[in-house]
């Protein structure tokens, strides 16, 4: 009975937000047609203002064309009229030599066709058809609203792409927009979100993929409104699609203090807590960190604040994430400063001691790179290296797939597999890094790479005989490389 009654009211609870939500877009759609119907008069008048000023211009254009006809006819028969006038004079006075047929030549070869008519009806304009028009003048037509299909909606390696088709075939749709934004909520976007809304203007078919996106909310809103050469249509109804991926950032507070910590990047500073009291920096290392904790975000994060006893020390320059995998596939990348002198990318359990180095114990697991005197490549895990002979990247890309025991670190830029390590893992890891004299960026919010992603699942797929593993990488001297790492 009263597992019955919680359920009830958590339906009652969950009806009570639906409602509150449709009564907030109701409010906000009442409030925009206000807003939109004094917005269409206003355009209005000021199309109709616009038509009045070019007939206006029309009317005066026309009424100049008639003056300066009126003045070419005029000049035209004055002149004749003045010729006419004279050659009249000349035969009334030339009449008494008739007998001298040339005196009356001029008389003779005057033109006694007027050059000009007194007609004007061919600067007459007939406005019938355009009367016609301006009577049939209706509101411009709006296109209707598209539909979203969701089923051909894809969200992979950090790109979305949106499907859409229009109910109504509409040949006189010029292009569309679409609007998307990142939310923390599931269902219908709701009115008032702290995400704006983002658009994309002129996309002109029916499907557009956002690129490069970072995924730091669990799900994205999306709707799309399509347009003519006139209006803007309705918008869709949204849709919400969800955009999972893992996001950490820098645990400052277990840092070193030769580190400068800031959201996304870690930095070697030499200076580093110099000013701190040589008793807080001793073995006890007792007392509160100054360096404020980065903001919270999914996932189970660190205890906070840490105590300063937790920082590492010594020549462990290391700092940890502050969120802790404890199931199911991540992955994160890190670049390091092209002047890095030596760093290391990797996971460690939390207990991991403030003067242990990364890949220097048992409860962590790293690859390390060394560009200081004698350059080195290794993973390393357990006091043990395993050199490898690979490329160093430009930035490194870790997957971990904690359930299978799988930690993976991949060239960022190509997707080619560094190394692998096989761990059965006892307590929830955090991503750890090391620096000196250099510094790294860390890029999350990124979901697993598909070519990641396949090359695991061939990986973990081989669990046949050795004939099926040889034709599989048969001729493929890389991959024959990564299974031997895998092997270790």
């Amino acid at each position: 009975m009263e597992l019955e009654t919680r359920e009830i009211i958590a339906t009652l609870a969950n009806k009570n937000e639906e409602l509150q939500n449709f009564i907030e877009t109701l409010n906000h759609t009442l409030g925009r047609v206000q807003v939109n119907s004094t917005q269409v008069v206003s355009d209005l008048e000021e199309e109709f203002d616009t038509l009045y000023s070019i007939l206006d211009e029309m009317k005066e254009s026309m009424t100049n064309n008639i003056k300066q006809e009126t003045v070419r006819k005029s000049h035209e028969l004055q002149n004749q009229l003045t010729q006419s006038t004279s050659a009249l004079e000349s035969a009334e006075e030339l009449l008494e030599f008739a007998n001298n047929a040339v005196t009356m030549a001029p008389a003779f070869r005057l033109t006694l066709k007027p050059k000009a008519t007194d007609n004007m009806t061919h600067l007459m304009v007939d406005f019938s058809q355009e009367r016609q028009l301006l009577q049939g003048l209706k509101f411009l037509p709006v296109p209707g609203a598209p539909e979203i299909m969701l089923g051909d909606c894809l969200v992979i390696d950090n790109e979305v792409t949106v499907a859409w088709r229009m109910p109504v075939e509409d040949s006189k749709i010029d292009h569309y927009i679409l609007e998307y934004r990142k939310t923390k909520h599931e269902g219908l976007p709701r009115v008032k979100d702290e995400q704006r809304w983002e658009v994309v203007d002129d996309i002109k078919s029916t499907e557009h993929t956002l690129q490069g996106l970072r995924f730091d909310t669990r799900f994205m809103n999306f709707r799309v409104r399509a347009c003519n050469k006139a209006a803007a249509g309705d918008y869709s109804d949204p849709v919400t699609l969800e955009t999972r991926a893992f996001n950490f950032g820098f645990d400052s507070t277990s840092s070193h203090l030769n580190l400068k910590v800031e959201d996304r990047s870690v930095e070697w500073d030499p200076q580093g807590g110099k000013g701190v009291d040589s008793k807080v920096k001793g073995k006890e290392n007792k007392g509160r960190s100054g360096t404020p904790s980065p903001k919270r975000t999914s996932l189970t994060r660190s205890p906070a604040p840490r105590g300063a006893r937790d920082r590492f020390t010594g020549e462990s320059y290391t700092v940890l994430g502050d969120t802790s995998v404890e199931s199911g596939q991540h992955y994160w990348e890190v670049k390091p400063q092209k002047d890095c002198k030596s760093y290391s990318v990797g996971l460690a359990y939390r207990n991991l001691g403030k003067f242990d180095q990364l890949g220097k114990t048992s409860t962590s697991w790293c690859i390390h790179i060394n560009n200081w005197l004698q350059n080195s490549f290794a993973a390393k895990h357990n006091n043990k290296a395993k050199n490898l002979d690979v490329p160093v990247p430009d930035s490194v890309g870790v997957y971990c797939d904690f359930d299978r025991g799988q930690l993976s670190f991949y060239n960022a830029e190509n997707k080619q597999l560094l190394h692998t390590f096989k761990v059965k893992f006892t307590q929830p890891v955090v991503p750890a890094f090391m620096v000196w004299c250099g510094g790294l960026t860390l890029s999350t919010g990124l979901q697993i790479p598909s070519a990641v992603r396949s090359f695991q699942k061939t990986e973990n797929g081989l669990g046949g005989s050795n004939s099926i593993r040889n034709n599989l990488f048969q001729g493929c001297k890389l991959l024959k490389i990564n299974r031997f790492f895998l092997m270790l």
